[in-house]
C-alpha cells in the first residue's frame, strides 16, 4: 500500500490553481494568510519571497516555494520591494477567464503561477504541515520538479481540450514532487513529523499495516509482531519519529476516518464503529468523545446544520 497516497486521499489534500502573474519593473504583492498552503511556481525570471522575520528568499525560473498554511507573506521583484495589497477583483477576473494578472510595468520579466493546497479540516493527521516553512525547491535540486513546472506552464500558455483535467493532475503531482524533495533533505528538519516518519522503515511498515487494515484490533504488540520487531523497539521508533505511541496514532487515524464517514455518508454509527476498528459502538463513542469532545451523533448533526 502507498501510505502517502492513502493519507492524501483521506485528508483531501488537493491543489487548486490560483492565478498566473506576469510582472516587470518594480512590483510587490502582499498576500494574506489562508487556511491552505500556498505554492508559488516561477516559470520565467526571478521572484523574491518575503515572510515576516525571515530573510527574503530568491526564487528563480524552474523553482518553486511552498508556504505553510496560515502564513502571511509577500512576493516581489526584488529583495527590498514595497508590498502592495492584492487587487481581489482583478485576481478574480484573471482566475475566471484564465488570463494572467499583470503587475508592475512592461516589459514582462517574471512569470509566476500561484497555487493553493487545502486539507480537510476534519482530518488531524498532518501532511502539509509537516513541510518546512517556507520550503524552496530548485530546478537544479530536483529535475523532475523542473520538468513538471515546464509542463504546467505549457498547458496554461496554450489551453486546449482537456487542459483543466491536465492542470488539476499536474498541480497534485507538484505536491508529490515537493514531498519527495523534502524527504531527500537533511533528516534533522524532519524529526517528529508525519512525512519524516516515512524514512524510518520500522514505522513505515507499521503505518502500512494500520492504513491497509484500520479495522483490525491493532495494539502495540500485534503491530510489533506484524513488523517483526519487539514491542519496545516499535514504541521507541514511534516516539522518535512521530512523538507519540503506536496506540495513539492508531486512534488518531481511526477517528480521522470516522469523521469523514460521519460527515460524508449516511452509514449508521454502529457500522462506522466496526469499519474503523472498534469492537462496539460504546467503545467507539468513548474514544470519539475523547478525541473530538463530542459524541459521533452530535458531531454529525453539527456538521450538517
Amino acid at each position: 500500500m502507498d501510505v502517502l497516497a492513502e493519507v492524501l486521499r483521506v485528508s483531501g489534500a488537493r491543489g487548486a490553481l490560483g492565478v498566473r502573474l506576469k510582472a516587470g519593473g518594480s512590483w510587490g504583492l502582499r498576500l494574506d494568510s489562508s487556511p491552505g498552503a500556498a505554492l508559488h511556481v516561477v516559470s520565467r525570471g526571478t521572484m523574491w519571497l518575503h515572510v515576516p522575520a525571515e530573510k527574503p528568499l530568491q526564487v528563480r525560473a524552474g523553482d518553486a516555494v511552498l508556504v505553510s498554511p496560515g502564513t502571511a507573506h509577500g512576493i516581489a521583484g526584488s529583495a527590498d520591494a514595497t508590498m502592495g495589497s492584492c487587487d481581489r477583483a482583478a485576481a478574480a477576473r484573471a482566475f475566471g477567464d484564465g488570463r494572467a494578472l499583470r503587475l508592475g510595468s512592461a516589459p514582462v520579466l517574471t512569470e509566476v503561477i500561484v497555487l493553493r493546497y487545502e486539507q480537510d479540516p476534519e482530518v488531524h493527521t498532518p501532511v502539509l504541515t509537516s513541510l518546512a516553512q517556507p520550503m524552496h525547491v530548485t530546478a537544479r535540486e530536483n529535475a523532475q520538479l523542473g520538468r513538471t513546472v515546464e509542463l504546467l506552464a505549457a498547458e496554461l500558455a496554450q489551453p486546449q481540450i482537456g487542459t483543466t483535467a491536465a492542470v488539476n493532475s499536474i498541480v497534485d503531482l507538484l505536491l508529490v514532487q515537493f514531498v519527495r524533495a523534502w524527504l531527500a533533505r537533511n533528516p534533522q528538519e524532519q524529526a517528529g513529523s508525519w512525512l519524516g516518519a516515512m524514512r524510518d522503515p520500522v514505522v513505515r511498515e507499521a503505518l502500512t499495516c494500520v492504513h491497509a487494515r484500520p479495522e483490525r484490533p491493532w495494539t502495540t504488540e500485534t503491530l510489533a509482531a506484524a513488523t517483526n520487531v519487539s514491542r519496545a523497539t516499535l514504541s521507541r521508533h514511534f516516539r522518535s519519529a512521530l512523538g507519540q505511541t503506536p496506540g495513539a496514532y492508531v486512534t488518531q487515524w481511526r477517528i480521522d476516518l470516522a469523521c469523514v464517514r460521519l460527515r460524508d455518508t449516511e452509514e449508521p454509527v454502529e457500522s462506522i464503529s466496526g469499519a474503523v476498528g472498534y469492537a462496539s459502538p460504546h467503545a467507539f463513542s468513548r474514544a470519539f468523545r475523547r478525541a473530538r469532545g463530542t459524541s459521533p451523533g452530535e458531531y454529525r448533526s453539527r456538521l450538517r446544520k
